[in-house]
């Protein structure tokens, strides 16, 4: 099978074999979409060498549970260990021993097949198309920001970053009723949130609005934006971290001190709120799709997707 793969020499789509199920699900894959983690995989982030690829969609082609064969399916991307107290809770995202689809540990999405644990898998109502369910993934990391943080009616929330991940976080907090200001630096993406009723900002014009957020989400990737988020954050506000990057972002700890600044993390999300987001149309993600390309020019379709304007590129096998 074809699979875009990060190798010793480099980003390559190559032939490999098809992989052994074992005791997990075969997926026959029907459309991946290119992150922006892909592209700090390629970058050297993580150290991963092997298939990239976290977002899709596609068909169960042989699992133990015969009842899942043919059933079109999104998945979980972190496959606990099963054992350990997180797994049994029914959460292994920070599992010890887990590994992380196209990340950590185990072959990803950008290729013909993938396993994963029949655990893992959701199976797509039939009112979301293919090019809907691949945004199952980071509009569930989007989803995930309120499990890290309190977003209500009555607080005010900025997301810095116009990119795919900033537009689905500002879409997911503005349903929450919580007054949601999105900031960037791109007039053509700050109006897909516009559109759908939240406020935009550029960075420059954002700057007059110091002290006046309760939480702020940095999903730009840019270490600039963390002194960003601080000045817009009231004292005691809190700062959630989406962005995975290469790279070290200076932090000035005393002003997290004096203004009792909390700073969380926010990784991957649960599921089935984003499906079910989806199903309803209550997101916007057609005015996200760039791009497609087939999986054989994966190569030409990563450096597309790190091109400046460009959001949602798809790979289809």
């Amino acid at each position: 099978m074809l699979a875009l793969r990060v190798e010793k020499r480099g980003l390559a789509v190559k032939d490999t074999d098809l992989p052994e199920r074992g005791d997990e699900a075969l997926v026959r894959v029907l459309l991946s979409g290119i992150c922006n983690t892909d592209l700090e995989i390629a970058r050297g982030y993580a150290g991963f060498k092997g298939t990239i690829g976290h977002e899709f969609v596609g068909i169960v082609e042989d699992a133990a549970d015969k009842a899942w064969i043919g059933q079109r399916v999104v998945g979980e991307i972190n496959a606990g260990c099963g054992e350990c107290a997180l797994c049994r809770a029914g959460d292994p995202r920070h599992c010890a021993k887990r590994t992380v689809l196209g990340i950590l540990g185990r072959d990803g999405a950008h290729a013909e097949f993938l396993k994963l644990p029949v655990s893992n898998l959701l199976a797509v109502p039939d009112a979301i198309v293919d090019e809907h369910a691949v945004f199952a993934e980071p509009l569930a990391a989007a989803c995930g920001i309120m499990e890290r943080a309190a977003v209500t009616r009555d607080k005010k929330v900025a997301v810095i970053g116009d990119g795919k991940l900033g537009l689905l976080c500002a879409q997911a907090l503005a349903l929450t009723g919580a007054d949601t200001l999105l900031v960037g630096k791109h007039a053509e993406k700050l109006r897909i949130a516009a559109r759908r009723g939240i406020e935009t900002a550029t960075t420059k014009t954002v700057a007059k609005r110091k002290n006046q957020f309760d939480v702020v989400v940095e999903a730009s990737g840019s270490a600039s934006a963390f002194q960003l988020a601080l000045d817009l954050l009231r004292p005691r506000g809190v700062l959630v971290l989406k962005s995975t990057f290469e790279g070290t972002t200076e932090i000035n700890a005393a002003r997290l001190v004096v203004d009792e600044i909390s700073v969380v993390g926010s990784r991957c999300g649960r599921f089935p709120p984003a499906l079910d987001l989806l199903r309803t149309g209550a997101i916007d993600v057609d005015s996200l799709i760039s791009e497609e390309h087939p999986l054989r020019s994966g190569v030409l379709a990563m450096e597309r997707a790190g091109k400046k304007g460009i959001l949602k590129v798809f790979l289809r096998p």
